[in-house]
């Protein structure tokens, strides 16, 4: 039994834009992001934790060094001190307080700051300001105190100490000592670690690659096994079933595969069990009735040649019987060859004829030279099987004549398709109202009527579906349209075949 050819599926390699917006690439993109964002996020924690515990040390131990230096050296200053004894003060803290590069000044009371030309915040002579106002008066307000500025662009501890007589009452001295530490060295080392950080996750993410394949691969391979599976299910291979692994939703998209896979493969052997059933019962009921109908036939006709001497009524019934034995023969017949063409038994038997003498005998045959304007142009030869395309042409001249207008045109070209190749063009016309729109995709399906008050037809309704498959075993097509100016107009596209015999 003949089956209707599977379309192969596109095979073709993907390119490069495809494959750009595909899901590996998608995968691939997404884990590399995840992956640049972790290491910005550990970038980024890392130089605020690194930046705080760093100036934090160099804080701690500079506060802690100027106090021990204070508490060690105030003892010996006299008070109330003098000024020499104050600059004494601060040279002897900056020569203890070396190592942290430290600058300091004093002040008792409400006196000036020591050593002279040091100027508070925005006064000239001290643009920057390095002891913040707000250090000062916590100072003076009797409490330690010390900030984080930045002068110029480089960063500075701030300082200050309020000094204190030693006893249980801890009553404040008037003394203030300050401090300006610069933490330039703590900054370089905070940015030197950030970027060691940074050069580590340049790399971090370039290796981040690798698992993304691997995890993009995992992830893809089922995916690339159904799309295979679909394929093969495509070209008509209904058995092929997918290998389920897992517990994933991956796994139960296989299952549900394999699901759909098993009642597909049932339903269609079912359609295809009731489908020969339906044609073996065409074709055995039409075999049956061409017995009968030939006896029925041969009786008819004898009835038919002596319905002249019957009386009116009789001779009316006469005539009705051979019209409708005619038809029903006419229908067997139609029968017979549509069950051959879906039993994969019609055969071409193609000879190198002439095309305008085979339509013009196709026209004669049928008494039809009156009712059709012809085109034939001469010198076109074609391999054909003749008896199928006179089946092609009279079905279409026959189906235009009852159901279109007068004349019908019928027109014979050769030319080139759009591959280059030769094609024969056959074309029939009518001038008839021509074919609804919605008509037009089912005229050539099996017993169908554009009207569905017209019963009784003098068609079997197989006429075009017959005319179609005798055009495909030609490998050729035949479309149906409406002409510019009206009317259906019907096109068989057929290859134009020169040379050789004849082939079964």
């Amino acid at each position: 039994m003949r089956r209707p050819a599977l379309r192969r599926p596109n095979l073709r390699r993907p390119n490069l834009r495809t494959l750009a917006r595909g899901l590996r690439a998608r995968l691939v993109v997404a884990f590399l992001l995840v992956a640049a964002l972790s290491a910005l996020a550990t970038s980024a924690l890392t130089f605020r934790e690194a930046r705080t515990a760093i100036l934090k040390r160099t804080q701690d131990t500079a506060v802690t060094a100027l106090r021990a230096q204070v508490n060690s050296q105030v003892p010996d200053l006299g008070f109330p001190p003098d000024d020499k004894s104050l600059v004494k003060l601060t040279q002897d803290l900056d020569r203890a307080g070396q190592a942290l590069q430290w600058t300091t000044h004093v002040r008792y009371k409400d006196g000036p700051l020591l050593p002279a030309g040091f100027r508070g915040p925005g006064e000239k002579g001290n643009p920057g300001g390095r002891i913040p106002e707000g250090v000062r008066e916590k100072v003076r307000d009797g409490i330690a105190a010390f900030q984080r500025v930045t002068v110029d662009g480089s960063p500075w501890l701030a300082i200050g100490l309020p000094v204190a007589f030693s006893g249980d009452t801890s009553q404040m001295s008037g003394l203030e000592v300050y401090a300006q530490v610069p933490l330039r060295e703590d900054e370089v080392n905070v940015h030197a670690l950030v970027d060691a950080a940074q050069s580590g996750a340049l790399p971090a993410v370039a290796l981040a690659v690798v698992p993304a394949l691997i995890a993009a691969r995992g992830v893809l391979r089922p995916v690339r096994e159904l799309r295979r599976a679909t394929q093969r299910i495509t070209e008509g291979e209904l058995d092929t079933r997918l290998k389920v692994t897992g517990g994933d939703e991956l796994a139960d998209l296989s299952r549900t595969f394999n699901d759909m896979a098993a009642a597909l493969e049932e339903n269609v052997a079912e359609l295809r069990r009731m489908e020969a059933n339906s044609r073996r019962f065409a074709a055995d009921v039409s075999h049956e009735l061409r017995t009968p109908l030939a006896a029925m036939t041969a009786v008819v006709d004898v009835l038919d040649e002596d319905a002249a001497g019957l009386d009116p009524d009789t001779a009316h019934a006469v005539r009705l019987i051979s019209e409708e034995t005619g038809k029903l023969a006419r229908m067997v017949e139609d029968l017979m060859e549509i069950s051959r063409f879906d039993a994969g038994a019609a055969a071409l038997h193609l000879d190198e004829v002439d095309v305008a003498e085979t339509v013009r005998k196709t026209l004669q045959a049928r008494g039809w030279q009156d009712k059709v304007t012809a085109r034939l142009p001469e010198g076109v030869r074609a391999r054909l099987d003749p008896r199928r395309v006179d089946v092609v042409v009279a079905n279409l001249v026959g189906n235009a004549l009852r159901h279109g207008g007068e004349p019908v045109a019928v027109s014979v070209r050769a030319g080139r398709g759009d591959a280059g190749d030769e094609r024969l063009l056959i074309e029939i016309a009518d001038r008839g109202e021509g074919i609804d729109p919605e008509v037009l995709p089912h005229v050539f399906d099996r017993f169908f009527k554009a009207d569905a008050a017209r019963v009784r037809s003098e068609g079997s309704g197989l006429g075009l579906a017959i005319t179609l498959e005798n055009v495909r075993l030609h490998d050729g097509t035949v479309r149906a349209a409406n002409g510019p100016e009206g009317g259906a107009v019907f096109t068989v596209d057929l290859p134009l075949r020169r040379g050789g015999g004849d082939e079964g």
